[in-house]
This record gives structure tokens, sequence and C-alpha cells, in this order.
């Protein structure tokens, strides 16, 4: 694997990790009346960097705010069954990269000691 795409991966493996982080907050405060979710965004950030080198990869940061309620489903209640739902779709995607990271070094492993 290329240093850009093993930096590419390793940021999008940290965006993972906030989201995760922010939405077990989410899940935690589901039933607390008031409560803001938190959202990560960091996907287009990251494609717009990756076209434009090493260095605008990693100044990408994983940017976290809070929802205002009206951006809420009708009642402007917190859907758990959502939130839990972005928790596996965060793992899954979070799982994948990191079987490419693996995959990746053993491949590395194989080219420098030839042995299978």
């Amino acid at each position: 694997m290329d240093v850009s795409n093993a930096i590419l991966t390793i940021k999008a493996l940290d965006g993972l990790a906030q989201r995760a982080t922010v939405t077990s907050e989410n899940i935690a405060n589901s039933g607390t009346r008031g409560y803001r979710p938190l959202r990560v965004t960091f996907e287009d950030a990251l494609r717009r960097a990756a076209d434009q080198g090493v260095d605008a990869v990693q100044s990408v940061t994983p940017r976290t705010e809070r929802l205002p309620l009206d951006n809420l489903p009708a009642g402007g209640e917190l859907r758990a069954d959502l939130e839990m739902s972005t928790a596996s779709t965060t793992a899954l995607r979070y799982g994948a990269l990191i079987s490419v990271l693996g995959r990746e070094m053993q491949l590395d492993t194989l080219a420098v000691t030839g042995n299978g």
C-alpha cells in the first residue's frame, strides 16, 4: 500500500471511530427529553482532499456538530433505531477498512520476506 492510500485509510478510520463514539452518546441519551444529537461528517472533506494530495488528506479533521431540534423527526424525539443503524453501518465500514489494512500488510510482508 502506498503512503497516500495508507494515510487516507487511517483518516477514514479516525472519522469512523469518532462517529462511533458520538453515536454511542446519542444512543445513551435517546430517552433524554430535549437532547440534541451529534453528527460527525468527514467523508466529503476526505474525498476532496484525496484529489489534492497527502498534505490535504492529513489536514482533514472529522467535524462534530449538534443537530438543531428542528432536524429531528416529527415530535422532536431522537430515534434510537436510526442511531443503532448508524452504529451498525459505522462498525461494518470500520471493520472493512481494518481488513483491507491487514491484507495490505500481509502482501507487504510477503513481498519483503518472499514467504507465503
